[in-house]
């Protein structure tokens, strides 16, 4: 699920950063936090995938022209059947049902009705005199008393930010209203009997909470220029105080109901090594790293720039790799920071793999002997796909690392496989980004094709044959050859339109036959099926070839954001016990990882040369829709019909839907619509 912090209209930059960071701070790996446009707002339908949504920092009156009408028609209905709203400073002011801004200002004043009035009030400030829009010159170091009445986790005093808010009038006298914060200032120059700087607000079956302050700054994050001494005065008071901070914020998200990580102290991980390895192609990794450096530009002996990242080469022979890259990052990082970083890459030698104490969630040994035994055991020569193998413990995003920078994927092989424990920019549809868990199967693989006209027909399908390999990897794990059983087909995982992969929830899964009942997704209110896998596919044209990069994440033994396969597992296994049968070992990312990969390069051999067709009986065995009733929003105006869902194409993989009325037949492109199983509605993206 999705944290929206809006980002368009009356936002300043500084507020969008301080909200993204510090959300992603306590809510990562359980929420994506992101953020949304104004555009996306009115058009996209975004409430079906949202947890809550933000307005920062910045000016209200631009917030009223950009969503007042059909936009706060959508927040405030998203908010009233159970979503949440959280709002800074002039996102607080916004869902207020009256803003008093400096009344009686000439050039500041800004006063009249909000339409959100989740606070069924008025917001009334500037709490502190001298606010100026174009300077930090009227900010504060603010301190606020905690109600650890209705906030049990926080400290009873925290100190915060404080740009221009305002205070909630009379909150101790409104109805569905907790004051969560008051202002403990004596020099205040607005009065009230509760000071109130922070409220929460219940919402019909959602809530919101609302700041005068600014709580999610940190001052890890804010610069002050040279010459500006009050600013620099203001971050060194709230520094001492930050862990304060940092609870009372945390606090405040488990009060509006959402999932918070274990860590308050948490900082961005850091990157390490990536390491990359051939031993099933010997001269593999030599290969390559001479192909580097004769058709990359390097700005010194070992250091090129790419468009997105810099890269910093190593060969088998370099020793100082670690200290390296602790030269990169002294002190304290942003996340801006650690993602810009220089990526340190080491070409090893044929037959050398990473210490155990270098790469420690993973064991390249393990995986390349496995890939091995598949080859051998069924008798194949082995392919391409997997045999060119890059670790990296902690990356930014896989798929970033090799799309996103064109010169050197331009000489990459096909095949090339990419994997990591921990991505701390992983990217999904929709420019989602957000840090995965340990326990994440993160993954991306390079596929090169010519141009041609049948190629174009793989460009658009080839992400039907991946998902397919992958879900045949899980179920089909454990056996060595191919077809044959091991217990593990007795997951209960099904595709979703067009390749992400769901999990049936452990404490639905009560009978093995559980597993084939997909006709009902929805258990009263609780859905009964998690996202256990996504995926997506992007191309480039480089040097007359197709470069499509795939990337996928399956949930292999993380406890969040959703479930994981090892969970589902261990509720199969209690089923198998009581039959008789034995435990089915756990998944683990080599052995899996080693299965993806010999897979994918089986079914790619035949896809190359007969398309989709042959792959569509067991596609369709895997999904959830076949013949499946559904609502379809096509133009995304709200005019619904009634359709059922018959197939996918087999040239270019559209959703072939039938109107239950007119037997009118609907083709719909997988990247241009979205597909909500819950709901049975399909709805286009805008």
């Amino acid at each position: 699920m999705n944290v929206l912090v809006y980002s368009g209209r009356g936002t300043t930059p500084e507020s969008v950063k301080h909200a993204v960071e510090s959300l992603r701070l306590h809510l990562s790996p359980h929420y994506a936090v992101v953020t949304v446009s104004e555009n996306a707002l009115l058009n996209d339908p975004w409430q079906y995938k949202t947890s809550m949504l933000v307005i920062p920092g910045g000016a209200d009156l631009p917030y009223c022209d950009a969503l007042n009408g059909e936009g706060n028609g959508k927040i405030s209905q998203f908010v009233r059947k159970g979503g949440r709203y959280l709002g800074f400073c002039a996102g607080g002011y916004y869902a207020a049902k009256r803003c008093e801004f400096e009344e009686g200002d000439p050039v500041m004043e800004v006063s009249g009705s909000r339409e959100l009035a989740f606070f069924p009030s008025t917001a009334r400030g500037c709490v502190y005199k001298g606010f100026d829009y174009e300077s930090h010159s009227g900010s504060k170091a603010v301190t606020m008393e905690v109600n650890t009445d209705a906030l049990p986790s926080s400290p009873s005093k925290v100190v915060v930010y404080y740009n221009g808010g305002g205070l909630f009038v009379d909150a101790s006298k409104q109805r569905n209203v907790e004051i969560l914060a008051r202002y403990s200032e004596p020099k205040a120059d607005i009065q009230d009997n509760d000071m109130a700087a922070a409220v929460y607000c219940k919402v019909g079956k959602g809530c919101s909470v609302l700041f005068g302050t600014h709580p999610e700054f940190s001052p890890a994050l804010m610069r002050a220029e040279s010459s500006d001494d009050h600013f620099d005065q203001v971050i060194s008071q709230i520094k001492p105080n930050d862990r304060e901070r940092k609870l009372f914020l945390r606090a405040c998200l488990e009060k509006m109901g959402l999932k918070v990580n274990e860590g308050v102290d948490g900082a961005v991980p850091r990157l390490t090594p990536i390491f990359v390895a051939s031993p099933i192609d010997p001269r593999g990794t030599n290969k390559l790293l001479t192909t580097l450096k004769e058709n990359l530009d390097f700005v010194s002996p070992n250091t090129f720039e790419d468009i997105n990242d810099t890269f910093v080469l190593h060969d088998e022979n370099d020793t100082d790799i670690t200290e390296d890259l602790n030269m990169d990052s002294d002190g304290e990082q942003t996340f801006d920071q650690v993602i810009s970083a220089p990526k340190h890459i080491k070409f090893l030698g044929p037959n050398a793999f990473p210490e155990p104490a270098q790469t420690p969630y993973f064991d390249m040994k393990k995986y390349f002997h496995h890939l091995k035994h598949l080859y051998e055991a069924n008798d194949t020569p082995s392919g391409s796909i997997g045999t060119l193998l890059a670790y990296g413990e902690v990356v930014t995003s896989t798929n970033t690392l090799l799309d996103k920078n064109p010169n050197w994927l331009a000489q990459l092989p096909h095949g090339l496989t990419f994997t990591a424990t921990t991505q701390i920019a992983g990217r999904g549809r929709g420019g989602n980004v957000w840090i995965n868990p340990k326990g994440v199967m993160a993954t991306s693989i390079l596929f090169r094709l010519p141009p041609g006209e049948s190629n174009s027909s793989i460009i658009v399908t080839l992400q039907y044959l991946t998902a397919l390999a992958l879900i045949e990897s899980i179920l089909g794990y454990g056996a060595s050859v191919q077809g044959q059983g091991s217990g593990y087909e007795d997951m209960p995982l099904r595709l979703k339109w067009p390749n992400d992969m769901y999990a049936l929830k452990p404490e639905f899964y009560n009978s093995i036959s559980d597993k084939d009942e997909v006709s009902k997704t929805v258990e009263g209110d609780d859905e009964k099926w998690a996202k256990v896998s996504g995926a997506l596919i992007n191309s480039q044209f480089l040097n007359g070839q197709f470069h499509l990069v795939w990337g996928g994440g399956v949930n292999v033994s993380n406890e969040a954001p959703t479930t994981s396969l090892n969970r589902v597992l261990a509720r199969l296994n209690e089923l198998r016990a009581k039959k008789g049968l034995p435990s089915l070992p756990p998944y683990e990312h080599e052995l899996l990882l080693a299965k993806l990969a010999f897979n994918i390069e089986q079914f790619y051999s035949v896809f190359q040369k007969s398309g989709l067709q042959p792959f569509l009986a067991l596609y369709y065995k895997r999904w959830f829709h076949s013949n499946q009733h559904v609502r379809l929003d096509a133009k995304g105006d709200g005019n619904v019909r009634d359709c059922v869902i018959r197939g996918v194409t087999s040239d270019y993989g559209l959703l072939i839907a039938e109107d239950t009325k007119t037997h009118e037949r609907l083709e719909l492109q997988p990247d241009g619509n979205s597909f909500d199983i819950f709901k049975g509605l399909v709805y286009k993206k805008s």
